[in-house]
């Protein structure tokens, strides 16, 4: 009932077992295209998934679903709920749901190629001074990646300080004023406004960030979803910042010749 819990069954080729999806599961991921849609977050079917009688259902704890997790429950429907805000959460997730379907080795694997990758990228990024930024989610409303989530623990392994890691909330609404009192040496932009990021917060040179040429997009479904690649989340996001740099540097360089 959560596309990052369809993409970790696909990442561990247990897709088979699948007998119906969420919605932007069936949208996104072409592996479970044809599969019964099921609803989403904000509105699943319990009518859609009592008649493909599934064996388990797998949600993400959350306050949208609590009425539908009950009435599965007293149908007689086993449903696990697995949290995805935290890295730790995730991994353990990939590794419950592995050893669900009789893939453990496979979900031992992927959990251990993240781990590696972070530590990897954590000890390239010890090399380099750290900076201060954002992860920016949404542009209007202005939400951010706040303290606690895996993202959070994404730009720490970067070699990144974020800024709104003071927000316990793990994806805290914030104010333009706050932002640029804040002063983000990066912008890291995921948002899906069809206005460049560069050109959106062009407007704001006050923001470092901004006026160092240092607004970076990174493309929301490879970063941001909580899903089994996390690995290949960080690694893009590091990608982008590397070209940001060297952009930036040739643009500095130009300018004092």
């Amino acid at each position: 009932m959560n596309p990052s819990l369809t993409g970790m069954l696909i990442a561990l080729d247990a897709q088979h077992l699948l007998v119906g999806v969420d919605e932007y599961s069936a949208d996104h991921e072409p592996a479970v295209a044809a599969l019964p849609r099921v609803g989403g977050l904000f509105n699943p079917s319990l009518e859609a998934v009592v008649a493909l009688e599934p064996d388990l259902v797998v949600v993400v704890p959350s306050v949208q679903q609590r009425d539908f997790r009950s009435r599965l429950r007293e149908l007689g429907v086993e449903v696990i709920e697995l949290a995805s805000i935290r890295l730790d959460q995730i991994l353990a997730s990939i590794q419950t749901l592995g050893d669900r379907v009789g893939r453990s080795r496979a979900a031992r694997e992927r959990v251990a190629a993240i781990q590696n990758t972070w530590i990897d990228v954590a000890r390239e990024a010890s090399l380099r001074p750290r900076r201060t930024a954002v992860l920016v989610l949404q542009r209007d409303p202005l939400y951010l990646v706040g303290g606690g989530s895996y993202l959070n623990a994404m730009l720490d392994a970067a070699g990144l300080d974020n800024a709104a890691a003071e927000f316990s909330d793990a994806y805290p609404r914030v104010s333009l004023e706050w932002l640029i009192a804040a002063g983000p040496q990066l912008i890291i932009d995921s948002s899906e406004d069809p206005v460049p990021a560069v050109e959106h917060w062009s407007r704001w040179h006050s923001i470092p960030a901004v006026a160092n040429g240092l607004v970076i997009a990174v493309p929301q479904g490879l970063v941001t979803l909580p899903g089994p690649y996390l690995d290949r989340s960080l690694r893009t996001m590091v990608a982008a910042i590397r070209t940001a740099d060297e952009v930036s540097g040739a643009r500095e360089g130009a300018r004092s010749q």
